[in-house]
Order: C-alpha cells, then sequence, then structure tokens
C-alpha cells in the first residue's frame, strides 16, 4: 500500500481484539515516529508506551467523554513535548503523533487520537482541574513533559474499513498562483 492509499484507508479505531501488539511491532512504531520533523531539529516528543491494564484504565479515566475505550486497548502511547527544550513543543509532538498514526496503520494495526492538552478531567466542573492533572496523579510523568495526547493502538475486529464518505471540500482551498 502506498502512501496515498494508507492516508485513504486510515480510520479513528475505538474497539480492538484482545490480540497482544508485539514488542517487535511496537519498536518499529517508535522507530518510525522518532524520525518525524521537529523545529530547529529539538526532537522534543517524548513518549510513554503503556500496556498495563491499570494505566491503560488511567488514560481511560481521564475525561468523562472521549476516553473511555482506551480501558480495552491492548496498547497506548502518550504523546508529549519537552517543555524545556521549546516552545513548539506541542507542534512537534502533533508531528510525531500524526507520524505514529501513520505507522500504526502501515503495520496492519488501528488507532485513535485521544487529546489530553487543555481538555477537562470532567466537562461540567472545572474544578475536577484537567485531563493531564489526573494523569499526572495517577502515573509518573516527568514534570517538564507536557502532554498532548494518548494514541490508542491495537488490532481492528472489523474485516473491512468504511470508505470515506464522497465530499466535494475543494471550498477549503484557495490557489494562489
Amino acid at each position: 500500500m502506498d502512501f496515498f492509499e494508507l492516508a485513504a484507508h486510515r480510520r479513528s479505531l475505538r474497539k480492538f481484539t484482545d490480540q497482544k501488539v508485539t514488542q517487535d511491532v511496537i519498536e518499529k512504531l517508535l522507530k518510525t515516529t522518532l524520525l518525524a520533523p521537529s523545529s530547529k531539529n529539538t526532537h522534543s516528543s517524548r513518549f510513554m508506551v503503556i500496556e498495563n491494564r491499570e494505566a491503560l484504565q488511567a488514560i481511560a479515566d481521564m475525561r468523562d467523554s472521549g476516553s473511555a475505550f482506551v480501558a480495552d486497548a491492548p496498547l497506548a502511547i502518550i504523546v508529549a513535548g519537552d517543555k524545556d527544550l521549546t516552545d513548539l513543543w506541542v507542534d512537534n509532538a502533533s508531528i510525531s503523533a500524526t507520524f505514529l498514526q501513520l505507522a500504526v496503520e502501515a503495520a496492519g494495526l488501528g488507532s485513535c487520537w485521544v487529546h489530553i492538552n487543555g481538555r477537562p478531567h470532567c466537562k461540567t466542573d472545572a474544578s475536577q482541574g484537567t485531563a493531564e492533572d489526573y494523569l499526572r496523579s495517577k502515573l509518573d510523568i516527568p514534570e517538564n513533559w507536557g502532554l498532548l495526547c494518548a494514541v490508542a493502538i491495537g488490532y481492528s475486529p472489523y474485516d473491512s474499513v468504511k470508505p470515506h464518505p464522497e465530499t466535494d471540500d475543494y471550498e477549503k482551498i484557495v490557489f494562489v498562483k
């Protein structure tokens, strides 16, 4: 599958089989993700690889909506940035997370990005803090890491991928010649 087919095939996957992701596959995903470009070549992105059920449950519980499915994933990778290296850690981590999701697809697995940065722990009660605060209370995360997202990863239980709906998105593009 070439890059264009890969991009057209990729979907957010929120249901996974019980099949464990092997260490060889995890290492391949990480090696590819570490190739992501970064501002001024700072390579400020950081990664926490999580297979532990309690830690996966903590990610699932970090928000009151939109993250519960992570509890059933065999693997999640928290994508973060070293705030001491650059003020562009969010941008760099976003590029890294995108590389990770494309590598996951190329390896025959599925993934879903679960946002952490700036998200509340509880949408209706700001006093409960942020998703990042919650994760820091549950996991040993370096102080200088800013958390961008968690990428849930696993094998799809589906036989085929639903095609993207036909749309005419050209109104979103401006050509300057």
